[in-house]
């Protein structure tokens, strides 16, 4: 295994399971377009990927149609969505043990970055990261590319060989890549197998368990 020094998280499907948030304020700003969504458990899939994208992929808005449905969903997650989420089990326990090998912890989220403070703070666990970064309100940082180099610039990492990644979508493997480090692909969230193994990612682990394991913590 090669010497990483710096290891990024996803936040939603990685660290905390967000359905129950995430889907109810999908579900909100559907209805506000006029799309009833009577089973919540449609939209988990949809969990993970930049908001604008699902709503333009998935939904076939245009961009302006797209940016006032997120407006729309952080209407309802400021105030609820954001509480309506739990952590995966271990992953205080992972996150203390990795500071105590001298690891330094980032977060990169597709959460805008107010949000993702919140939900650390929250959960009492925003103590164990050197920096956590996330999206822009103003959408200057769409991709999980473009949040991942932000984290290494804000965090002034020069050498991504000494960095990994570690997510449930497509999108954490994807820009993991595109700024030249590894990555760790988690089954425990909502990625798929097929999904995950078609970005080829460095490793493939299946728990939280399986992380521990994997960094000694």
């Amino acid at each position: 295994m090669k010497s990483y020094k710096h290891i990024l998280f996803d936040l939603d499907g990685t660290l905390t399971d967000p359905a129950e948030g995430i889907t109810k304020c999908i579900a909100y700003a559907l209805e506000a377009k006029g799309v009833h969504t009577p089973d919540l458990n449609s939209l988990k899939p949809l969990i993970g990927p930049p908001l604008k994208d699902t709503f333009m992929h998935t939904y076939g808005f245009d961009e302006k149609e797209a940016l006032a449905c997120v407006d729309k969903y952080r209407e309802r997650f400021a105030t609820q969505g954001l509480y309506e989420n739990l952590l995966f089990d271990g992953i205080p326990k992972l996150l203390e043990g990795l500071k105590s090998k001298d690891y330094k912890v980032y977060l990169a989220t597709s959460k805008p970055e107010i949000f993702a403070h919140k939900i650390l703070q929250h959960f009492a666990i925003d103590s164990y990261f050197d920096f956590a970064g996330g999206s822009a309100l103003d959408d200057s940082r769409p991709t999980k590319t473009s949040v991942i180099q932000y984290v290494l610039d804000k965090a002034r990492l020069t050498d991504p060989q000494h960095c990994i990644m570690i997510g449930d979508r497509k999108h954490d493997l994807i820009g993991a890549r595109e700024t030249g480090m590894d990555a760790i692909a988690v089954l425990y969230g909502y990625g798929s197998e097929e999904e995950l193994m078609k970005e080829k990612p460095t490793y493939l682990l299946h728990s939280v368990d399986d992380l521990m394991e994997f960094f000694d913590a």
